[in-house]
């Protein structure tokens, strides 16, 4: 450890307490100070020893307290900063269980653990100013998230909503509004420079209490995702059908449901050709038979080819040998076998295993 001198301010202070020891030479206890002091000298030896002590998340009042004793410590001695530090250390042994401090610090512990319904009542419940950091929390907002945010604000609060993002997101987030808007919360950037911290705080807490007054929605995924999801797993005649009266009713609604439909015949324009072997080891050799020679329609054919192409040519002659020997396949095996292939892939899909081409994209 450093010389322990340095550690405090070399100002005039209460001297320590001597006293006689047996053989008569003097002996010098520890001062007594107060939980206050103490603390400052922890503190200080903290922050001498070159420890990242996050002080700014205690309540501005302690803050103040504790700059203002730092201020008035003066000159500790050596047996009484060896007795603090003591005293320091026994008592963080002693520690069996650390909580957070306060509601908003115990929201932030159990995030994603309780209902979203309770933790935004809980959120209303600690109020606006809250201990910590409201940035961090909207910097795990999306970026088109935040664009919406910032079209609702002035351009001013935009701006340093810009500027306290990461670079990444914030070009993001440009580049989700209209040209005009994005041109003047950027020119605005240029305006922030005399913006005090305080106001800033504000800022950064008004907004993450947006976050807890939106309603939490009932569902996961959109409307056009779940009933896209429903006629992945439907017959090809009631999937069509339902389309078909989709189309009539809303050409927008079944426009977003047919971008969210993968039937076994969207294989080879969806699926990359190296994930075929990954794909084709998630499903059972009878099922994968059945399918393959079940095949009738050129999209459906085009998707057996594909597939007996990106496999193992041994593989590949095996399967041909057993679609032969299979005959005719009814329509109804078929289409259960196809989407038994099918529910494989979103099982890889949901696992992060693979990915899909999206229909704008070209394989590299």
């Amino acid at each position: 450890m450093q010389d322990t001198n340095a550690l405090v301010q070399m100002a005039p202070g209460p001297e320590a307490a001597v006293a006689e020891q047996d053989d008569g030479a003097p002996k010098v206890v520890p001062r007594r100070l107060s939980n206050r002091e103490k603390a400052a000298v922890v503190v200080r030896l903290l922050l001498n020893e070159g420890a990242d002590i996050p002080l700014e998340e205690l309540p501005d009042p302690l803050q103040e307290k504790l700059t203002h004793q730092l201020g008035q410590m003066g000159l500790v001695d050596r047996v009484t900063l060896a007795a603090v530090a003591q005293e320091f250390a026994d008592a963080l042994e002693g520690v069996g269980l650390s909580f957070p401090h306060g509601l908003a610090g115990a929201l932030d512990a159990v995030n994603d653990k309780i209902a979203p319904a309770t933790a935004a009542r809980l959120r209303k419940v600690a109020g606006v100013r809250q201990i910590g950091d409201p940035w961090q929390r909207l910097r795990e907002v999306p970026p088109e998230e935040l664009a919406e945010m910032a079209r609702a604000e002035s351009t001013e609060v935009a701006a340093v909503m810009l500027s306290k993002l990461e670079t990444a997101t914030a070009a993001q987030l440009l580049g989700h509004l209209p040209g005009p808007t994005a041109r003047r919360i950027t020119y605005a950037v240029s305006k922030t420079a005399n913006v005090t911290p305080e106001a800033v705080e504000r800022i950064g807490w008004s907004l993450a209490a947006q976050l807890d007054q939106r309603p939490t929605p009932a569902f996961r995924d959109d409307p056009g995702a779940r009933v896209g999801a429903i006629l992945n797993q439907s017959a090809a005649a009631t999937r069509d059908g339902l389309l078909t009266a989709l189309d009539e009713e809303d050409a927008e609604f079944a426009t977003a449901v047919r971008r969210s439909i993968f039937i076994f015949a969207h294989i080879p324009e969806r699926i990359q050709t190296r994930d075929v072997p990954a794909i084709l080891r998630g499903v059972e050799q009878p099922v994968l038979v059945t399918a393959l020679a079940g095949a009738r329609t050129d999209d459906d054919l085009a998707t057996v080819e594909f597939l007996l192409t990106n496999m193992s040519s041994r593989m590949a002659d095996n399967l041909r040998e057993e679609m032969s020997d299979r005959g005719n396949v009814k329509q109804s095996e078929t289409e259960e076998a196809m989407s038994q292939i099918v529910a494989a892939i979103r099982a890889l899909l949901d696992a992060g295993a693979i990915t899909l081409i999206e229909p704008n994209e070209t394989e590299g």
